[in-house]
């Protein structure tokens, strides 16, 4: 595993990931993704993440990887190998562009100094114009779990480890390609059909052409990731915000707006804490 560039962990983002099989990448890269996965050990996605901790540190910072990772998350689904890569060039370009809407602009610009961010959106409009199509196989969130991700994934696919120690628990879904897309479709037809246009429908308009980019038989994960060090452990445990979401628009879809309110509410109480917690940061 590559030495650890720093000790400390940037927590607080969920993730929502896509492994492809090897056969949805064209050569070179399928041979470089196949012996990748026959590594004995491989680094987690805190690994990236100290990582891009360390780039903010030098003068001036550099706030997108020189070079594109050759790293991925990597799964073993019925026996068929399944990738997930990195791209943290890629995705630190995407991340970098949303930033305004995030920070103050006195609080950004001493963080990341406009020259700086601006040479880096000037890179990423070269290296766009070469590949268009480039797309990121994973999609970050800090401080929440969209909404709409909890669309994708049903109840019966929540995994959670409590974690012990220096390990840390993890909640996480994970499902096959084919039924994230049809649950999107069916979430939209009945949010369409019941409600005004707004942001759960936006963001799963937007997260299904996401998903219509990869390979009907790759896989999809829904990662709490750092949020597990947010909610108390009893949170966790009684966290169904799938099933939650999932009841709320079949209410919708029968008529039942008292009980989709009240799947709503569930959701709205469950995440109160971490929204506290990120205003007093």
């Amino acid at each position: 595993m590559p030495k650890k560039v720093s000790s400390v962990i940037v927590p607080y983002a969920s993730y929502l990931r896509v492994y492809e099989p090897l056969a949805a990448f064209p050569e070179p890269e399928r041979g470089h993704w196949a012996r990748y996965a026959r590594r004995p050990e491989r680094p987690s996605y805190q690994d990236e993440l100290r990582r891009s901790l360390a780039d903010l540190l030098p003068t001036p910072p550099i706030p997108v990887p020189v070079h594109e990772s050759g790293d991925a998350f990597v799964l073993d689904v019925e026996g068929v190998v399944c990738v997930c890569p990195w791209r943290t060039r890629l995705r630190g370009w995407q991340a970098l562009g949303e930033l305004a809407e995030e920070f103050p602009a006195p609080v950004l610009d001493a963080v990341l100094p406009p020259l700086v961010r601006r040479q880096a959106a000037q890179d990423y409009e070269r290296w766009l114009a070469r590949n268009p199509d480039a797309r990121p196989w994973i999609r970050t969130s800090t401080w929440q779990v969209p909404l709409n991700w909890f669309v994708l994934v049903s109840d019966e696919e929540r995994r959670y480890e409590k974690g012990a120690g220096e390990v840390p628990p993890v909640l996480r879904y994970r499902t096959p390609m084919v039924q994230a897309r049809r649950r999107v479709a069916r979430g939209l037809r009945t949010l369409k059909d019941t409600i005004d246009e707004g942001p759960l429908i936006d963001g799963l308009l937007d997260v299904g052409r996401w998903l219509e980019e990869f390979h009907p038989r790759s896989l999809v994960e829904l990662d709490y990731g750092g949020l597990v060090h947010v909610l108390p452990a009893g949170h966790l445990d009684g966290d169904h915000s799938a099933a939650d979401v999932a009841a709320g628009i079949e209410a919708l879809r029968v008529g039942d707006g008292a009980a989709a309110g009240e799947a709503y509410g569930r959701l709205v109480e469950r995440w109160r804490s971490v929204r506290d917690r990120r205003s007093a940061n």
